[in-house]
């Protein structure tokens, strides 16, 4: 197909080709509706000035009666510019004035001329030129009858420049609006093919590619970003996904190896024995089943199954339940836990999923604060730069600064906590509501000296404050 023909086929040139076509319509209407006025215009300010001047006529023969009356007809013929002056006898012949001729029965009824009529003034007799007219017939007592008129050729004259001169500006017009018309529908046709191209190798495999925008804001441009954003998310998804695998494969293989080993040997032990090994392969089964059900609850999150249960909810009231409840855990292990938190601090989010996070960092926290010189754990709420900060502080090992990027993925534990209990999925889970919330999870080291050596974690979880 022609590049002519694929223009034509696009929205925005369709869309141009109509607006260029009701824009015509609109000004042809336009002209035609300004000279129509125009001319009514001219011939009434015509007929109100021959009126006068009949009315002036009528006073003039009144008073000075037939000679007066010729007297001021021939001294207004004179005058340059005069209108149309006929005095003719009761049988219609021309007797005085300033016309040579007329159409023939014009002077036989009296009032207005039913319609403009040709005439010939004495100097155009011998060039046989004709005028329009627009005139008034009076008829006196003695039977005279007088012919005042008005030549229409300057109206005419007129209407023709208006009609010209708006001719000419809508014809620019029009000239202006079909090059823009093709200009839009070249840009456009041009910019579908670059979103098709990139279109074409996203299809193809490569999810880093992106629609292209040229910051113009336009619907393209904001068709662009909502797209890019879903490719984000899907070339998201998709890393995990890769990763999952990969981690499943290598961080599942030593507890399944584990309870196949424990297996065998429950089924070479006799008495009492098998009942111990059978207890220690329910407890991997369970490590198991919670490792599964933490890697469902973070599809569902990135997912954004639970995006429908969002509301307004009160995250000093979840913080307050949550510190309270872990408390006794935190004094069983000698472990202090204590919370600072700002009363009346609303989001909008997911109660559960919340929840659910701030008990992941309460646990990782009481796992890697065990034994630590300093036994506090310290939770705190509050607004900073105008979000609402949820932080959970310990005096633990820490995470050094270049694996707090990595100690999010799922799986990724480092060397010296594969001593502890755990999958390795706690952070991820938090990561996945953070952004399920549109908010951020940042960790940083407690120690003010962490920077260099690592010591305590604090994870901070940043969430948008509420409309509310």
């Amino acid at each position: 197909m022609s590049k002519l023909g694929v223009l034509l086929r696009t929205t925005a040139v369709r869309l141009s080709a109509l607006y260029l076509i009701l824009f015509s319509l609109c000004a042809a209407f336009l002209v035609f509706y300004v000279t129509g006025m125009s001319e009514r215009l001219l011939q009434q300010q015509t007929r109100d000035a021959v009126t006068a001047e009949v009315t002036q006529i009528e006073q003039v023969y009144t008073r000075a009666g037939v000679n007066g009356l010729l007297r001021s007809l021939e001294r207004r013929a004179r005058q340059p510019g005069a209108n149309l002056y006929v005095i003719a006898g009761p049988s219609g012949e021309i007797l005085a004035g300033n016309v040579a001729s007329l159409e023939p029965g014009l002077l036989d009824r009296e009032g207005w001329t039913e319609k403009p009529f040709a005439y010939q003034r004495y100097t155009d007799e011998t060039r046989k030129d004709s005028h329009v007219a627009l005139a008034h017939v009076l008829m006196l007592d003695n039977g005279l009858r007088i012919l005042v008129g008005r030549d229409l050729q300057e109206p005419q004259k007129f209407r023709a420049l208006v009609r010209q001169a708006l001719m000419v500006a809508l014809g620019i017009m029009g000239l202006g609006a079909l090059i823009i018309w093709f200009a839009i529908g070249r840009n456009a046709l041009k910019r579908i093919d670059r979103m098709s191209e990139a279109s074409t190798k996203i299809m193809a495999g490569d999810l880093s590619q992106r629609l292209p925008r040229n910051g113009s804001g336009d619907e393209f441009d904001r068709l662009s970003e909502s797209l890019n954003a879903m490719l984000g998310r899907i070339e998201k998804l998709n890393e995990g996904l890769r990763q999952v695998s990969d981690n499943i494969a290598h961080d599942l293989k030593t507890p399944l190896t584990r309870l196949r080993n424990k297996a065998e040997a429950a089924l070479a032990r006799k008495g009492t024995s098998q009942r111990g090994a059978l207890e220690e392969i329910i407890g991997e089964s369970d490590q198991l089943i919670r490792t599964f059900n933490a890697l469902l609850m973070i599809s569902r999150v990135e997912a954004g199954s639970a995006a429908a249960e969002m509301s307004e909810v009160d995250l000093s009231r979840i913080v307050s339940d949550c510190v309270e409840l872990y408390e006794p855990v935190a004094e069983d292990v000698g472990l202090r836990l204590e919370a600072e938190v700002a009363p009346g601090m609303v989001i909008s989010g997911n109660r559960e999923l919340v929840g659910q996070a701030l008990g992941n960092l309460l646990d990782n926290a009481l796992k890697y604060a065990e034994g630590a010189t300093d036994p506090l754990i310290k939770v705190s709420l509050g607004r900073r730069d105008g979000k609402v900060v949820l932080s959970v502080a310990d005096h633990g090992p820490g995470v050094p600064e270049d694996k707090r990027e990595d100690v999010v993925k799922r799986f990724v534990r480092l060397d010296e906590s594969r001593s502890k209990p755990g999958t390795g999925l706690g952070l991820s889970l938090v990561d996945a509501v953070m952004e399920m919330h549109h908010g951020a999870l940042n960790l940083a080291a407690t120690d003010p000296d962490g920077a260099d050596n690592g010591k305590g974690l604090t994870v901070h979880m940043v969430f948008p404050a509420s409309a509310t």
